[in-house]
């Protein structure tokens, strides 16, 4: 579903820049009849496709309340989202790790870092950005805009438990489109 609107300045390598993800997933979550046209189911996370700025990925998710992703990273992608109706609670990592050659580690206190995001509110993350998004809410779906560059080549899927951080799986784009 394609968007109309201004953006900042292309990157000379051709792009887009995280701050041109961040104003794309803002401007999408604002426009009220995009954010309708997604169709929320009470039991599961629901998203379409759209088309984010020049060749980035984008998705519009549904979050029924109670709902999360897991822990997970988007590899070598950096990426931005905008909550656009509820509040999406994020837990990540302060801490960058290593890309390849670890199933299991051992995290440093102090690296665990917690936001709330309500309809309005939006970040923008860099590669190897290790995170949850939950919808606590025992009531109220919430609705958000999710942009990456490039496309996402994989998802690493994590287990947490206290101070350890596990490697579980790996998905590919052929696992959630």
């Amino acid at each position: 579903m394609p968007l109309t609107g201004s953006w900042p300045a292309p990157n000379p390598t051709g792009a887009p820049t995280s701050a041109e993800l961040l104003d794309f997933v803002r401007h999408a979550a604002a426009d009220k009849e995009l954010i309708a046209s997604l169709p929320l189911d009470p039991e599961g996370r629901t998203w379409l496709r759209l088309e984010g700025p020049r060749g980035s990925e984008a998705w519009l998710i549904g979050w029924p309340p109670g709902t999360g992703t897991g822990w997970h990273d988007h590899a070598d992608s950096v990426g931005a989202f905008a909550t656009a109706e509820g509040v999406l609670k994020e837990n990540s990592l302060a801490v960058r790790l290593p890309s390849a050659g670890w199933k299991t580690l051992e995290l440093d206190d102090g690296v665990d870092r917690e936001r709330h995001l309500a309809a309005g509110r939006s970040r923008a993350f860099g590669t190897h950005h290790v995170h949850e998004v939950l919808n606590e809410s025992s009531v109220e779906h919430a609705v958000s805009v999710h942009a990456y560059y490039p496309p996402l080549p994989l998802m690493r899927r994590y287990s947490r438990s206290g101070a350890v951080l596990r490697l579980e799986h790996v998905e590919h784009p052929e696992d959630w489109q």
